[in-house]
């Protein structure tokens, strides 16, 4: 078991190949007409909220994008906030394969222009894990962060940082970078010039472990399923889907089987680690990385029964793809990919779960191990 006052949930994005299109310390210029359609897209879709000159805080608390704190720190998360939205909130998803209107290129060309308008420089971001103290970030947040962020983390003058969504998209360093810095321009103060080094971790810590539940109190983590329960429901009717290309299976479809209890083998096809962080139930890790040696005694351990199997994985299906494709391969073909990617579920308000965990107040609308969105349980 993991010392609750050590433990720290590693950031989603700490082993992940970022999908964001060049978005590096070292951006690319954009060209002039694609200054131009950033903007025009900047103005269609996000002033409304964010405001025509950016200033923020013009409908739905939608916060300035012209801080320079958050323009230094957060262009990553900018990018797949935009793609993915926060569920939730009023912040939608706007990429074409979330059923937005843009494309990734777009999204990246509009995050560079939003950083165009700010001085700031170069920025490598972390993703290594903030290691902190979490009974000590506790306290710090009733005293310090409560009355702006909500004691639950539900919002109010500050973000709602309970938010399943932000948490679990974006990583342990831009939330200690926001703590340290403020946001300029907002009520956001700069602790670092109140709190020390190790209490800002412990604040960083304790958001983090919050990630999959304001509730979620004691993580310990959970070993693969054994082989006898690779199969989800295996005396159900087998999940059959309707696919995109002849390979792509949609978030909701998915859903719909599992909540219908239908005979399915889910494969999170991430770092095992980043499959401790969260997932979807009842999957099983294979990562893409796998030999097909392994991948061909892993498979013996199913059913020759046509029984659907679905991988995923973060970005959104490039490892999910390869893995695919080594099934086929060893004879298997009743398979598909999640089209979103967890990233997607997640955004969608869909369910995820941590390691084994328990809680110190479970709320009535949320059943065991399920995430505290309240969002219908898998099997």
């Amino acid at each position: 078991m993991i010392d609750k006052n050590r433990y720290r949930i590693v950031s989603v994005l700490a082993a992940l190949a970022v999908s964001a299109p060049a978005l590096s310390a070292q951006p690319p210029q954009l060209s002039e007409e694609q200054s131009a359609a950033a903007a025009a897209n900047y103005q269609q879709y996000c002033a409304l909220c964010h405001g025509e000159d950016r200033q923020g805080h013009v409908n739905d608390h939608a916060p300035s994008l012209r801080s320079t704190s958050l323009m230094t720190s957060g262009m990553r998360e900018i990018y797949f906030t935009t793609s993915y939205g926060r569920f939730g909130t009023p912040m939608a998803a706007y990429l074409d394969e979330m059923g937005g209107p843009m494309t990734k290129y777009e999204i990246r060309d509009l995050t560079l222009w939003l950083q165009s308008h700010v001085a700031t420089e170069p920025y490598t971001p972390s993703y290594d894990a903030v290691d902190g103290d979490i009974d000590v970030g506790k306290k710090i947040y009733a005293e310090q962060c409560a009355s702006c962020h909500g004691q639950n983390g539900e919002g109010g003058t500050g973000t709602a940082l309970g938010n399943q969504a932000m948490l679990s998209l974006t990583t342990d360093n831009f939330l200690r970078y926001a703590i340290e810095h403020g946001r300029d321009g907002t009520e956001m103060a700069a602790f670092g010039e109140t709190l020390s080094d190790e209490e800002i971790d412990g604040v960083t810590a304790f958001l983090r472990s919050r990630a999959t539940g304001w509730t979620v109190e004691k993580p310990v983590l959970r070993s693969p399923p054994p082989a006898g329960d690779y199969v989800l429901n295996p005396d159900s009717p087998k999940a059959e889907f309707n696919l995109k290309d002849d390979l792509y299976v949609m978030s909701a479809d998915l859903l719909e089987a599992l909540q219908a209890r239908k005979r399915i083998v889910l494969l999170d096809t991430r770092s095992p680690a980043q499959w401790q962080v969260y997932n979807i139930e009842g999957s099983v890790p294979i990562p893409y990385y796998t030999e097909y040696s392994e991948l061909d005694t892993f498979l013996q351990d199913l059913p020759d029964d046509g029984t659907m199997i679905v991988t995923y994985c973060a970005c959104p299906r490039a490892a999910a793809e390869r893995v695919n494709t080594m099934i086929r391969e060893l004879g298997f073909t009743n398979t598909a990919v999640l089209w979103e990617g967890i990233r997607g579920w997640v955004s969608f308000g869909y369910p995820v779960y941590q390691g084994q965990t328990t809680a110190e107040v479970q709320p009535a609308a949320t059943g065991a191990g399920q995430t505290a969105g309240g969002a219908p349980s898998g099997p």
